[in-house]
């Protein structure tokens, strides 16, 4: 049974009584296994399975759970259990209650958001205070709804920047009309799943016996009131306050350190056994973490003996000396690809290791920078798969169209309004069967409103006579959104493909049949070269021939590997939705790990290397200046160095010679001891213990 593998502590805290219990878990001290251990003497003690709520950070955390759940208890009873991330089962507890929603990643809202923002003017400017960027704004009203305490959007950016305060108003426009959008079509992201819910959970209420919820010390404000909305009987919460590492995100480190204060009777118990690294990294880790306040009192005891390989430094002259030395470190090392981890604070970071590691023919695969699943290849896909489910999904239509030559998003947009309009609010029937009686679907019905940035904008209708010997079928030849005056020819037979394709993907609904049908149509043919030559074409403008050829190479493993995914699901919904929930967290291929820390959290690797440790770069004081903390990078620096369980090197440059900056090293390196002094003036690969 599960609960005879934990250690003394691991029990003391698996066995508690039901409650309100906050369980301080370190890196590599067993948290899974005492959560896992919680559900089994939970279950011996006569709680249901799908009386148990589990919240993980990640949804393949959660599955890793109750998969081990299910070794002991069998699958038909761990998968009663609720499980998964607060946005994942959200959205499977709405649509229980069949709430109507069309799940959207944040990036495709994104769009949305910055097309209504461009329509605003800004007419009245303060001397030297410009308004936020359409993307900026989207990204501080994500922070808004994650962190407010209650106050209106307007009064929150008023009181984070009161300079803005003239262009409040129309931010405020836009933020409504783009809620109301969404709500006209269903659509929601991440964060409206936890508003949804937590709205819903006013008015319903449900059985769970326990909350479990891991990761706690990353809970932002929106997560701790949905928490709360549960009206939680016991609750058993599992964290560390020195992995806490969100907070650009909204997490609150205040939610684990106020826990004992806010719960009635709480309970703390601690894990103090580290079964992951060895002394000599985890006592450099304590070292540096313990310059942050404590808030509760560990003392980690290390339970591993077999080795004690110290952690290296490593000091360079020059910026790209440093990432050449590790490539050739690891073309020498012993260590498998998939053990070995780069991790960075910095993206800059990863583009300079990851071409030195192409150079010495290292394999890697990078995590923390963009998705699988937000590659144009992919997305292309599943957005057309969205069509088969909803016609009416404007974001997927936009996604699809804005590839076409000529045509970009505004036209895009244009178009979808005008089918709406000509199959009387069906996108599909105003594409294959348009209301001819209706002669201009472009014409405008925008309010004019200049306080709120908002001006009339009408489109004279062009001719289609310069369409009529593209051997279009004459159906498609006679839909009036041929009509609008900015449409070029190679825009409408864009528009020809898509309107073929649709018309083949209509005969099937099996997500790997469709996939295979848009992945070997014209259209996605074409896709696939506009994407292989862009990203083949060089500063000159020519195009590296062998880059495209690899490029297209690239491009057909990601489909692949989705063709892959596809043959688990028979239900095209399930399929859409779990590639949407699930997609950060897949990473691509094989070979070296290259991890932002955000994205290393969780992780372990027999072999680490922490690069770029320069200060400006890690900390970043950058980030640090726009609200960031240096406790939240220290934060940051114990996370990345304790995904080590061997080996770590800890590097350093001290110029680059392309933007011709000097660094001196990290804080961190000087708290760990290892630099003091001129002693960061060694000499480039000369490794310091």
């Amino acid at each position: 049974m599960p609960l005879s593998n934990l250690n003394e502590e691991q029990l003391e805290a698996a066995t508690c009584n039901r409650g309100f219990n906050l369980i301080i878990a370190s890196a590599g001290t067993g948290k899974t296994s005492t959560i896992v251990g919680r559900i089994a003497n939970l279950i011996n003690n006569g709680v249901q399975p799908k009386e148990i709520l589990l919240l993980t950070f990640t949804n393949k955390a959660a599955a890793e759970m109750v998969q081990r759940v299910a070794k002991f208890f069998g699958k038909d009873v761990a998968k009663q259990i609720m499980a998964g991330t607060f946005h994942s089962v959200s959205y499977k507890l709405l649509k229980e209650l069949n709430k109507n929603i069309t799940l959207k990643q944040p990036n495709e809202l994104k769009t949305l958001f910055k097309s209504l923002y461009e329509k605003r003017v800004f007419y009245e400017r303060e001397e030297g205070i410009n308004p936020y960027d359409g993307g900026y704004l989207y990204d501080m009203y994500s922070l808004y709804l994650n962190s407010n305490e209650g106050e209106g959007f307007g009064e929150w950016v008023k009181n984070k920047n009161p300079d803005h305060e003239l262009y409040v108003m129309i931010y405020e426009d836009v933020v409504l009309e783009f809620n109301e959008l969404k709500k006209k079509y269903g659509y929601a992201n991440f964060d409206d799943l936890l508003t949804i819910m937590l709205e819903t959970l006013e008015e319903e209420e449900f059985e769970f016996k326990e909350i479990l919820v891991d990761e706690y010390q990353d809970t932002n404000p929106l997560q701790g009131r949905l928490l709360d909305g549960f009206r939680p009987k016991s609750l058993f919460c599992v964290g560390d306050y020195d992995q806490s590492i969100y907070a650009f995100n909204g997490s609150d480190i205040g939610i684990i350190s106020t826990f004992s204060s806010r719960y009635k009777d709480a309970k703390v118990y601690t894990l103090r056994k580290n079964y992951r690294s060895s002394k000599p990294i985890l006592d450099l880790a304590t070292k540096v973490i313990e310059h942050n306040e404590r808030i509760y009192e560990k003392n980690l005891e290390v339970m591993r003996t077999q080795t004690n390989h110290k952690p290296r430094l490593l000091a360079f002259n020059e910026l790209f000396s440093q990432y050449h030395y590790i490539s050739e470190l690891i073309s020498q090392s012993e260590t498998p690809h998939n053990e070995i981890a780069i991790i960075f604070r910095n993206n800059s970071s990863a583009d300079g290791i990851e071409a030195n590691l192409r150079e010495f023919s290292i394999p890697a695969k990078r995590k923390g920078g963009m998705s699988f699943f937000d590659s144009v290849e992919i997305k292309f896909i599943l957005d057309m798969l969205v069509m088969q489910l909803s016609h009416n999904d404007m974001m997927a239509f936009i996604h699809v169209l804005e590839h076409g030559k000529g045509i970009g998003k505004a036209i895009a947009k244009d178009v979808f309004d005008a089918l709406i309009k000509l199959g009387h609010g069906d996108m599909f029937k105003g594409l294959f069967s348009p209301d001819q009686d209706i002669r201009n679907p472009y014409e405008s019905n925008k309010v004019k409103n200049i306080q709120l940035g908002l001006f009339d904008d009408f489109i004279e209708l062009g001719s289609v006579s310069k369409f009529k010997d593209c051997g279009f079928e004459e159906a498609f030849l006679g839909n009036p959104i041929l009509k609008h005056p900015k449409l070029s020819v190679d825009g409408a037979k864009y528009i020809y493909d898509f309107y073929l394709l649709l018309k083949h993907l209509r005969r099937s609904r099996n997500p790997e049949t469709l996939v295979s049908n848009i992945s070997s149509s014209m259209m996605y043919s074409k896709i696939k070269e506009i994407l292989a030559t862009k990203r083949a074409t060089q500063k000159d403008g020519t195009v590296n021939v062998v880059q495209k050829t690899k490029g297209l190479a690239k491009i057909n493993r990601k489909i692949m590997l989705l063709k892959n995914l596809s043959r688990n699901f028979n239900d095209l919904s399930k399929f859409v939705n779990s590639m949407i929930l699930g997609g950060s967290e897949m990473s691509e291929g094989d070979g070296v790990n290259l991890l932002s820390v955000h994205a290393s959290k969780g992780l372990e690797f027999k072999e680490v290397y922490v690069i770029d440790l320069m200060d400006g770069r890690f900390p970043n004081r950058k980030l640090m200046s726009k609200g960031g903390s240096i406790e939240e990078e220290r934060r940051l620096f114990y996370v990345a160095v304790t995904r080590a369980k061997d080996v770590l090197y800890l590097s350093f440059a001290k110029y680059d010679k392309i933007k011709k900056l000097t660094f001196v090293a990290s804080l961190f390196l000087k708290e760990a001891g290892l630099v003091k002094g001129d002693e960061d003036e060694k000499i480039a690969g000369d490794p310091q213990i």
